[in-house]
């Protein structure tokens, strides 16, 4: 999603759609999302790195989280990116993501037959 997004934030293609989708697919992806809406109360446990408002939640958080090896959840959050779910901020050697949540409202949108392909 990210290609039109940046050159039109208000319209996603069904296309890119369809690949948001697909993303979300996956019940550990969709997990991800679901916490990374909350940054604050579901990763409160650990001691930011860096502003979670700003720049979102450190990949190792994400992996002590969810439990799963870190390549795992490094390859979910680039499948997540790659389709616009999430941005992601590079600290020193860690990894930052947050939702897109302009891209996850359009995707809504599109669920609630605001957009018809």
């Amino acid at each position: 999603m990210a290609k039109s997004h940046a050159t039109d934030p208000g319209n996603i293609s069904p296309l890119e759609a369809v690949e948001g989708l697909k993303a979300l697919a996956h019940p550990a992806r969709l997990q991800i999302m679901d916490w990374l809406r909350d940054p604050h109360g579901e990763f409160s446990q650990w001691e930011p790195i860096a502003d979670r408002d700003e720049v979102g939640v450190c990949v190792s958080h994400l992996q002590a989280k969810s439990g799963l090896a870190q390549s795992t959840v490094s390859s979910y959050m680039a499948t997540l990116e790659r389709a616009g779910l999430v941005r992601s901020t590079r600290i020193g050697k860690w990894i930052h993501y947050r939702r897109d949540e302009d891209v996850m409202s359009q995707l809504a949108e599109v669920l609630r037959g605001a957009q018809r392909p």
